[in-house]
């Protein structure tokens, strides 16, 4: 059985997908092959009308804790996928499934494989969508550093960025597999949305398998992004907002180098790192969850006996 995951056309890592060959091999250890005919769906947004086309030559498929919301919803689902479960609640609806499928994104359970610490060493982290990070590394980079803020990269080394989560005080989050990592490992995080590459509904679909509310903190997006990724949804009424609320600091441009652009972003993220309220589901639901997920995983037989 392979395992099927997303793949950019440029081959970067995404950690979100690359998590896939990370988690699951060490989940089900001796599952997994080069055989096509039969393949397995872990984490990614993946479920709508173009997949089954994408998977076709599969004579088996198995669906587990995988996310719908891309692209138009997926009509009917064929008769060989078998679907142990999805990300949340949104995603069973708009399958058509019951409610006994909406479990959880499989991403959290990373926590039996990582155990979090209490050995702090960053207070505040970042981590951006994967495209912002293609746009604009280098400009994040310097404003994270202007604002006392760790940088995570999302195309590092899966194990890399855990530890740097597991690290953290807090998560500013940008990248949705950024804030389940940081949930799973108990680590607070505020969802961060700076462009309308961010899909809503995969973020509330996930939210509310975990008894959270999806309430980010909006930016206006750097002017590092293509004119096509600018145009925040809400962008107008966002960039008015902290141009009244924030002053240009020489000090920052002069001492990191930043534009003018970047120095207001410093001040933004900073603001909302020690502002705005962390989310982080309850121990109760993390741990029902988990164990939801453990006992899906352990139905799905071996296909290698």
């Amino acid at each position: 059985m392979q395992i099927y995951y997303y793949q950019r056309r440029d081959r970067q890592p995404n950690f979100g997908d690359e998590l896939n060959t990370w988690l699951w091999p060490q989940l089900l250890p001796g599952y997994f092959d080069d055989d096509p005919n039969s393949i397995f769906i872990g984490t990614g947004t993946l479920l709508n009308n173009l997949f089954p086309e994408r998977v076709s030559a599969a004579e088996k498929v198995v669906i587990f804790s995988t996310g719908a919301g891309y692209e138009q919803p997926l009509q009917v689902i064929p008769p060989h996928w078998q679907i142990c479960c999805v990300r949340g609640p949104l995603s069973a609806q708009q399958l058509g499934l019951p409610s006994s499928k909406a479990i959880a994104d499989g991403g959290i359970l990373v926590r039996l494989l990582v155990q979090p610490t209490t050995e702090k060493q960053y207070p505040y982290s970042f981590m951006p969508h994967i495209h912002h990070a293609d746009f604009a590394q280098s400009a994040w980079q310097r404003i994270c550093q202007a604002a006392g803020i760790c940088y995570v990269d999302p195309r590092s080394p899966v194990e890399e960025i855990l530890q740097t989560i597991n690290q953290t005080e807090v998560l500013l989050a940008e990248a949705m597999h950024g804030a389940i990592a940081a949930d799973a490992l108990r680590v607070p995080w505020i969802p961060i949305v700076t462009s309308p590459r961010i899909l809503p509904f995969k973020w509330q679909d996930w939210c509310a398998s975990m008894g959270l509310t999806y309430r980010p903190q909006t930016l206006p997006p750097l002017v590092d992004y293509p004119r096509w990724g600018r145009g925040l949804r809400s962008g107008g009424q966002s960039a008015r907002h902290w141009q009244r609320s924030l002053v240009q600091s020489p000090v920052a441009i002069a001492q990191y180098g930043l534009s003018p652009n970047e120095a207001q972003f410093a001040k933004i993220i900073s603001q909302i790192a020690e502002t705005a309220a962390p989310c982080l589901s309850s121990d109760a639901i993390i741990t029902e969850r988990t164990e939801q997920l453990k006992a899906r995983l352990s139905a799905i037989p071996n296909p290698n006996g």
